[in-house]
């Protein structure tokens, strides 16, 4: 698989929650780095320390959870990817839509590095107080 073909794999894992295709497709000590105005942001160290503090983190608080992607730009060993994302709050019942972009570093055709931007503004008004 090239780079891109590797991010779009991920995607997929994501939205099936294919933990297993995630852990094949990072390596071990995987840097994961979010906004830190971004709910639950910070960085998370360890393909484990991801699935436990952000995919099952969003699945508890959001329903519908999901990134929708508008662009890919390949730079060689990092791929670009522009998008949003969308879901419910599961306490409020407010729909979200923040625009988002997500920069994923590979090495050997594993992801290393993860660091997205997000309008947190719009997922913070979506979230029950």
């Amino acid at each position: 698989m090239n780079n891109i073909e590797v991010v779009k794999k991920l995607y997929q894992a994501f939205r099936e929650q294919d933990y297993d295709t995630f852990l094949r497709l990072s390596i071990e000590d995987i840097e994961w780095i979010q906004n830190k105005g971004f709910p639950g942001g910070a960085t998370y160290k360890g393909a484990s320390a991801v699935i436990e503090g952000v995919f099952k983190a969003n699945n508890d608080k959001w329903s519908d959870f999901a990134y929708h992607i508008e662009e890919i730009l390949d730079a060689g060993n990092s791929i670009i990817v522009i998008g949003k994302y969308s879901g419910r709050d599961r306490l409020s019942g407010k729909s979200m839509s923040a625009a988002a972009a997500h920069i994923y570093d590979l090495h050997d055709g594993k992801i290393a590095r993860f660091r997205m931007f997000a309008d947190t503004k719009s997922i913070w008004n979506a979230m029950a107080d």
